[in-house]
């Protein structure tokens, strides 16, 4: 073979290896905390919560200052895995939480019924490993009892230690419902609960909350060096990476992490936020001290847990074909946690039960920075289906992908929505957010607030009345957003559409 043609081969080589490396699919990470506010970081500007770990993650990543999701769990988790809004599920906030009557409330689904496709489906087809890993909180307790909808009381739920409905969930028409039949291979601790002190008959009162082993889940089973659940369900995210890093992987971890029952991760870290000074930008540590600084250490071991999946992402050299998300599922729980910078909190429709920390690591592909673009929890699922190139999905998604922002790209301003339609601390209402303003129809009265976010964060200052303009643009946009997805009313609203 002459030197030239050996030349030819080489150099043609080394581009389809260079192709081939770029085409590979990039393995997705994605945590969710559950409850862990938008200031409840220091990347976010929390000066009293110590988390070293994530505050250098996201000086390397893409951080979005306006990220959100919906104010509790249930429609938080709805929308991300099945990339659409809450009108489309049924579920507006979680069920046990509701109050009021069916006449001005549309009461709230609790599982998600089977037409509705969760992302772990299309990545499967696409050749992704995939574990649901933690919260799940996507069934409920008893899914065959949730028929003649819309309701007209709110779904109940058993008694904290009463497993009586167990051997209903192991059967294959409820564990259709369950991760692994929505596409995950795996599921470890995933089930209808909303916390994990339900194995216990004392809940919140007992002792261990379902944080300390043993957990009493039925779903992860126990293991003798059990004794923090975030660092078991973290240790099953590298086991299950171990076992698949020859492929393509999907980790959906979920921490059950910092929602109540406030349980301290240990003495030492318990009393050292109780003798730290507060901060006196947010407010952070200045009353409800025992409670917060429990609340504290339990951020603290999200924060020990992460840096451990990125070390052994570093050790095994996956970090650069490795994307990660963090986030949380809605804004902090009062009970828990505040911050003097927003007005709300979960469960609520202002900024601090909807704004949450969020950020994107993937060394070397990814421009580092902070974007103020808004983003919603629907925007993940095409995120995902992009970096897996997918381009064949058919299911509708209320969202859009993320990607173009790993860039710097500018793209089209969106507009955000809400739909909530059952009262729990707000009553129904539809919201929009769109550039800087924030507009609020409350679906009974007709009711409308207007803030503006970029000079007024906490929504102290209604403009309906000086920025009519403004409110006409937003409510007609809102409106034929409501008509044209044919987005349900209460039965006794004022409103046409």
């Amino acid at each position: 073979m002459s030197n030239i043609k050996k030349v030819i081969r080489v150099c043609f080589c080394c581009w389809f290896i260079s192709t081939c490396a770029q085409q590979k699919k990039p393995n997705i990470i994605f945590i969710m905390a559950d409850d862990l506010g938008w200031q409840d970081v220091g990347f976010m500007g929390s000066q009293w919560f110590e988390t070293p770990n994530l505050d250098k993650l996201a000086a390397e990543s893409l951080v979005f200052t306006n990220a959100y999701m919906y104010p509790t769990c249930s429609p938080s988790r709805a929308a991300l895995m099945t990339g659409q809004q809450s009108f489309r599920t049924g579920i507006y906030t979680v069920p046990v939480l509701e109050k009021g009557d069916s006449q001005h409330n549309i009461f709230s689904r609790w599982t998600v019924t089977s037409e509705h496709t969760m992302y772990a489906a299309p990545l499967k087809e696409a050749g992704y490993k995939s574990t649901h890993i933690g919260k799940w909180h996507l069934v409920g307790p008893f899914p065959e009892e949730e028929v003649n909808y819309p309701y007209k009381k709110p779904l109940k739920q058993p008694a904290n230690g009463n497993l009586d409905w167990l051997e209903n969930h192991l059967t294959p028409e409820i564990q259709k419902y369950y991760p692994i039949a929505k596409g995950f291979d795996e599921n470890v601790g995933g089930t209808w609960w909303g916390d994990p002190s339900r194995g216990y008959k004392e809940g919140y009162n007992s002792e261990s909350g379902g944080y300390k082993a043993p957990f009493k889940n039925p779903f992860i089973k126990d293991k003798e060096n059990d004794e923090w659940l975030t660092d078991r369900l973290t240790d099953e995210a590298i086991d299950f990476i171990k076992r698949n890093k020859s492929e393509a992987f999907f980790v959906n971890l979920h921490l059950y992490t910092p929602h109540r029952p406030t349980v301290p991760r240990n003495k030492e870290w318990l009393e050292k936020f109780k003798k730290k000074a507060p901060d006196a930008i947010t407010g952070q540590g200045t009353k409800n001290l025992e409670e917060i600084a429990g609340y504290a250490t339990m951020v603290a071991s999200i924060d020990e847990n992460v840096k451990r999946i990125f070390d052994y992402l570093d050790q095994e050299g996956l970090r650069e074909n490795t994307i990660v998300i963090f986030t949380s599922d809605n804004g902090f729980n009062g009970l828990q946690s505040n911050t003097n910078r927003l007005r709300g909190e979960k469960g609520s429709i202002y900024e601090g039960g909807i704004r949450v920390p969020a950020f994107v690591n993937w060394k070397g592909n990814i421009t580092a920075g902070k974007s103020d673009a808004p983003i919603c929890g629907m925007d993940y699922f095409p995120t995902f289906l992009e970096l897996a190139q997918i381009k064949n999905y058919k299911g509708i998604l209320d969202g859009n992908s993320l990607v173009p922002l790993f860039k710097n790209k500018k793209t089209k301003e969106q507009a955000l929505f809400w739909h909530v339609a059952s009262t729990y601390k707000d009553p129904p209402c539809s919201v929009i957010r769109k550039g800087n303003y924030k507009l609020i129809q409350f679906l009974n009265d007709g009711k409308i607030e207007l803030y503006n976010l970029a000079t007024d964060l906490k929504e102290s200052h209604n403009l309906v009345n000086k920025n009519p303009k403004v409110v006409a643009s937003l409510l007609q946009e809102l409106v034929q957003w409501r008509k044209k997805n044919k987005v349900p009313l209460p039965p006794e609203s004022k409103l046409s559409f």
